[in-house]
């Protein structure tokens, strides 16, 4: 009845035990399942528990709301009963691997603050490298100069490290205009 599915937490895909098609044609289970998993919908597990409700779905994945997170789920992982949309594990379980997973991503994020690594701004533009990390500031250096930043400012990004600025943004903070 179980099979391994994928849930996509953070960022990341994590194993999770999903259930087969209870109500659709055994020909057709990822179709009537991806159906079901429309916004505002409730998940519930193999119990007949409530899982969350469906915050959000792009067609490939939904985000299932417990109400104490939110987790990017592949539609593949969902099964489906006389009451909705069902999911392999229970809401204190998927809870449970989304704190696991938002923790592994935190310190892998923590791993790349690191003297050297380069820093993009949210235009994806290379904004300058780290030189110096604390546990309340990074200094960077950029072609205009060093500057302190808060550490909160940073985090992760298609790129590495991403700093919530523009190159105007950031030139406009140490006094300047940004290069050409």
């Amino acid at each position: 009845m179980f099979n391994k599915a994928y849930l996509l937490v953070a960022g990341a895909m994590i194993a999770a035990p999903a259930f087969a098609q209870t109500t659709a044609p055994a020909s057709a289970p990822a179709a009537a399942a991806s159906t079901a998993v429309k916004t505002g919908a409730t998940v519930y597990d193999a119990q007949g528990g409530v899982v969350g409700t469906i915050a959000s779905t792009d067609g490939t994945n939904a985000v299932v709301d417990t109400g104490s997170v939110k987790a990017g789920i592949a539609l593949s992982s969902f099964g489906s009963s006389p009451k909705g949309p069902t999911l392999g594990l229970t809401k204190a379980e998927l809870e449970a691997a989304a704190g696991q997973q938002a923790q592994a991503s935190a310190e892998d994020f923590k791993a790349k603050m690191v003297p050297g690594a380069t820093v993009y701004g949210t235009g994806g533009n290379e904004l300058g490298t780290i030189k110096a990390v604390d546990s309340q500031f990074v200094t960077l250096t950029t072609p205009k100069g060093d500057v302190r930043l808060p550490v909160t400012g940073f985090g992760p990004g298609a790129k590495g490290v991403t700093i919530g600025l523009t190159d105007a943004q950031l030139a406009a903070a140490m006094g300047g205009t940004p290069k050409p």
